[in-house]
C-alpha cells in the first residue's frame, strides 16, 4: 500500500529526529589532562586523569556534578524515559519475603511492600501477628543507610547488626536487647569485611582494619584483625585474638560454632587460598591451633558435632569434597573422606543434623541430603533447571527453607521437611509476570580456543530468528563465582519489548570448579574476554541479534569484562554497560583491598611479562581514538571496594577518544556504593535510565 505524501513526510521527520538525538551533541565536560607519567620495567606509562583518583578534592567533585548534569539531560531527552520508570515501578511493587529464620522463641523473616526502600525484619511467635523488630526505613530519611546483617545470642536474647551508610563498607555495629528493643551502650565503629559472632550472651567476635589516615574510601586496608568485644566495655578495650602486626593478614574471620564449644578462624590474603584454625572454647587458656596453613587451597568448617569437624576443601579435590576429623586432631593427615569429589562443584549447608550437598551442572543446581555419616539418603525433587539456595537451620529443627529461581520462575520460598523429603510452597512471588509466555533455554558455543562454553538465553515465545531481537549479554568471569539462573524483575521490561537476555558463563567463574576459574585468571585472562566475545559472535551467527542490536553489561569484575571487550572489540557492539568496574589494571591493586586481588589479576609489579598483559587489555589504558559503542559507565561516589576513580578514568579516557556520535557517558549514583543496601527508588531509577539509553541507542523505542 502506498502512503500519502504527508504520511511518508512525518515518518521521515520522525526516524531523522530519533536518529539526530541518538547522536550525542552535546558536550563533554572539559576534563584536564596532567602530565603524570609512571615507568614499569623500563615502559613509561602516561596517566593523565590521575587526579580523579583523589575522591577529596573539590576538582572531582565538580568534575562529578559536571558529568552527571550531561548525563541527566541526554536521558532527559528520551521520549519514552519515564514510561519505563513508570513500567519499573508498577512491575517492583509488590510484597516480597525472605525464606524465614528462628532465633529464641521467635521465627524472624524480612519483607518488604513493596516500594520501601529497605525491607523490614519482622518477628513472630508461631502463628501470631508478626510484629516489627527492625525498620531500616527509619535509619535515614533518604533510604541510603541499610541493614548489613544481624546476629543473635544462642537464646535469642541479645542481637548485633551492622549498618551501612551510603553504600560503604564500614560499618556501623549496634547491640540491642531483643525483649524490650533497647539499645545498649555498645555501639561499635569502623567495622568492614566482617561477620559477627556471639560467644554465650557476654560478648562477640568481629574483624576490621585499623581506620585509613587519609580518605577512608580510598586508601589502602592491608592488615584485617580478629577481636573480641566483651559487652559493657569501650571498643578501645577490644581484645585482639587473631591477626595485626604479629600474623598480618588482609581477610580474617572468626566465628564460633553452634554449641559455643569452638572459635574457628579463616584467614587469607587473597580472594582464592585460606588458612584455617581452631580454639577450643571450653578451656580458658586454650591455644589458637591450626588446621590448615599457607594459601595454596580453600577449606571451611561447615559443621560441626560432638567434637567432629566436617570440613570442605579442595585439596586433592579441585571440585571440593567433604571430610571429617576430630577437633582434637583437625590437621589433615588425620582427614576421613564423607562426601567424596565428583565432575561437578560441591558446598555444604546443615540442618536437623543431615547434611545437604548442593552441586553446579552445568549452571544448575542439584541438591541431595546426606546423614552425617556420609550416607546420600535422597535428592530434593526441584521445579526445574534453576538455582535453589538455602537449606540452613540448627541442629535441633526438624524442617528447613530454601529459595528457588530460575530466568522465568520468580523467586519461591519452599518449606522442606527433613524426615519425609517433601517440599511445600510456603511464599510465592507476587511480580506481575508470566512464565507461560517466556522460555528460556541452555546452549553450548565454541570459544576463540575451541573450549565449550554455556549460555542461558531467555526471552518471549514466538521470538524469531531474524536477526533484529535486542540482545542484552551479561557476563562475570571470575574470582570463581558462578552465574546461576536467577530471576530479574528489572529484566522483564526488556524481555516483554521482544529482548532477549543472555548469560554466558564464562571461564574464570566457578561453573566448573578450580579448573573452570584457573583458565581465567592472570595471564590466562584474555580467555575470559575472548569467550565473552564469542558469545556475542554466536549470537549474531545464529541470527539470535546482529551488531546493531547487541548490548553487553557486567559489574564490578564484569565491569572490566565489558570495559576489555569494548575497547578490543568496539565494533561488535551497539551499547555497552561497565559497572562499578576495576578498569585501571595497573593500579587496582594500589586501593582499599584491591591487593587481594592479585590471585585473579596479577599486578604489574610482578613482572615485567605479568606488567605487559595487563598494559594490553587494561580498559584505562586503551581507551584510545576509536568509534566507541554508545555507552554508559555507572558506579557510585561512596564505592569503597572498586573505588570509583576506576570508572571516572575510564569514562574521561572514551570522552576524549571517542572518534563518532556514539554518547559516551557516565552515571554518578551519589551516597551509594558498591551496590548492596541501595534504596529501591535509587534501583528503579537507575534500571530506568539503562533501559531507555539501551532502547533509544538501539532505535527500537518503547511500546
Amino acid at each position: 500500500m502506498k502512503l500519502p505524501v504527508f504520511c511518508t513526510l512525518f515518518l521521515m521527520t520522525i526516524l531523522s529526529a530519533h536518529a539526530q538525538q541518538t547522536n550525542f551533541t552535546g558536550k563533554y565536560p572539559d576534563t584536564k589532562k596532567g602530565d603524570q607519567i609512571d615507568e614499569y620495567f623500563g615502559t613509561k606509562v602516561s596517566d593523565p586523569h590521575r587526579w580523579l583518583e583523589d575522591d577529596r578534592s573539590e576538582e572531582t567533585k565538580n568534575w562529578v556534578v559536571e558529568e552527571n548534569k550531561v548525563t541527566s539531560e541526554y536521558i532527559s531527552h528520551i521520549p519514552f524515559s519515564d514510561a519505563i520508570k513508570n513500567r519499573l515501578t508498577e512491575l517492583w511493587n509488590y510484597a516480597k519475603y525472605t525464606a524465614p529464620f528462628k532465633e529464641g522463641a521467635y521465627t524472624y523473616f524480612y519483607k518488604n511492600d513493596g516500594l520501601q526502600n529497605q525491607s523490614v525484619l519482622y518477628r513472630q511467635i508461631g502463628s501470631a501477628e508478626p510484629e516489627v523488630f527492625l525498620d531500616p526505613n527509619k535509619f535515614s530519611k533518604d533510604g541510603t543507610t541499610s541493614l548489613q546483617g544481624i546476629e543473635f545470642t544462642k537464646d535469642g536474647s541479645l542481637a548485633a547488626y551492622q549498618i551501612s551508610e551510603g553504600g560503604s563498607d564500614w560499618r556501623k555495629v549496634i547491640v540491642i536487647d531483643t525483649k524490650t528493643g533497647k539499645k545498649m551502650d555498645d555501639t561499635l565503629r569502623d567495622v568492614k569485611f566482617s561477620g559477627l559472632s556471639w560467644l554465650h550472651n557476654d560478648g562477640f567476635y568481629y574483624s576490621s582494619y585499623d581506620k585509613p589516615k587519609g580518605s577512608e574510601l580510598s586508601e589502602k586496608t592491608q592488615v584485617h584483625k580478629l577481636y573480641y568485644h566483651k559487652l559493657g566495655t569501650p571498643q578501645s578495650d577490644d581484645k585482639l585474638i587473631f591477626g595485626g602486626e604479629e600474623t598480618p593478614r588482609r581477610y580474617i574471620g572468626g566465628g564460633v560454632t553452634e554449641d559455643e564449644n569452638y572459635l574457628v578462624i579463616s584467614a587469607a590474603n587473597a580472594t582464592y587460598g585460606n588458612e584455617l584454625y581452631i580454639q577450643d572454647l571450653t578451656n580458658k587458656n586454650a591455644p589458637i591451633v591450626p588446621i590448615v596453613t599457607g594459601f595454596d587451597h580453600e577449606q571451611d568448617i561447615a559443621f560441626t558435632d560432638k567434637g567432629k569437624l566436617y570440613i570442605t576443601t579442595n585439596q586433592d579435590a579441585p571440585n571440593r569434597k567433604l571430610v571429617v576429623t576430630d577437633a582434637a586432631t583437625p590437621s589433615k593427615e588425620h582427614w576421613k573422606v564423607l562426601i567424596p569429589e565428583t565432575k561437578f562443584p560441591l558446598s555444604i549447608s546443615t540442618c536437623g543434623k543431615k547434611l545437604f550437598a548442593h552441586y553446579i551442572e552445568d549452571a544448575v543446581s542439584k541438591v541431595y541430603q546426606y546423614s552425617l555419616d556420609g550416607k546420600k539418603e535422597k535428592a530434593i525433587a526441584l521445579p526445574g533447571l534453576g538455582t535453589a539456595g538455602g537449606y540452613g537451620g540448627k541442629m535441633a529443627e526438624m524442617e528447613t527453607y530454601y529459595t528457588y529461581t530460575s530466568y522465568v520462575y520468580p523467586s519461591t520460598i519452599f518449606k522442606y521437611d527433613i524426615k519425609s523429603g517433601l517440599s511445600t510452597v510456603y511464599k510465592t512471588s507476587g511480580v506481575k509476570f508470566e512464565p507461560k509466555d517466556y522460555e528460556s533455554k541452555q546452549l553450548f558455543y565454541k570459544s576463540k580456543d575451541g573450549e565449550k562454553i554455556p549460555m542461558i538465553i531467555t526471552y518471549k515465545k514466538g521470538m524469531k530468528l531474524n536477526g533484529k531481537n535486542p540482545v542484552m549479554l551479561y557476563g562475570y568471569g571470575g574470582f570463581n563465582i558462578s552465574l546461576t539462573p536467577s530471576f530479574s524483575t528489572s529484566n522483564i521490561v526488556f524481555m516483554e519489548q521482544g529482548g532477549i537476555y543472555a548469560v554466558a558463563n564464562l571461564r574464570g567463574g566457578g561453573e566448573y570448579g578450580d579448573k573452570w576459574h584457573n583458565a581465567g585468571i592472570k595471564m590466562k585472562k584474555q580467555n575470559v574476554f575472548n569467550d565473552f566475545i564469542a558469545a556475542g559472535e554466536y549470537l549474531i551467527k545464529e541470527k539470535y541479534t546482529s551488531k546493531e542490536y547487541l548490548a553487553i553489561s557486567g559489574g564490578s569484575n564484569g565491569g572490566l569484562l565489558v570495559g576489555a571487550c569494548m575497547t578490543q572489540r568496539p565494533d561488535l557492539y551497539k551499547v555497552c554497560f561497565p559497572a562499578v568496574g576495576v578498569m585501571d589494571m595497573l593500579r587496582y591493586n594500589k586501593f582499599t583491598a584491591g591487593a587481594g586481588w592479585s590471585y585473579d589479576y596479577g599486578t604489574a609489579e610482578d613482572s615485567k611479562e605479568m606488567f605487559e598483559y595487563l598494559y594490553h587489555y587494561s580498559p584505562v589504558h586503551n581507551a584510545k581514538k576509536k568509534c566507541y559503542p554508545a555507552t554508559l559507565v555507572t558506579t557510585g561516589d561512596h564505592d569503597d571496594r572498586v573505588v570509583p576513580a576506576h570508572s571516572f578514568k575510564f569514562a574521561a579516557g572514551l570522552q576524549a577518544g571517542q572518534t563518532c556520535k556514539n554518547p559516551v557517558l557516565i552515571r554518578i549514583e551519589t551516597k551509594a556504593g558498591h551496590g548492596a543496601g541501595k534504596p529501591t527508588d535509587m534501583i528503579i531509577a537507575e534500571q530506568a535510565d539503562k533501559w531507555a539509553f539501551l532502547f533509544w541507542n538501539m532505535g527500537v523505542g518503547y511500546k
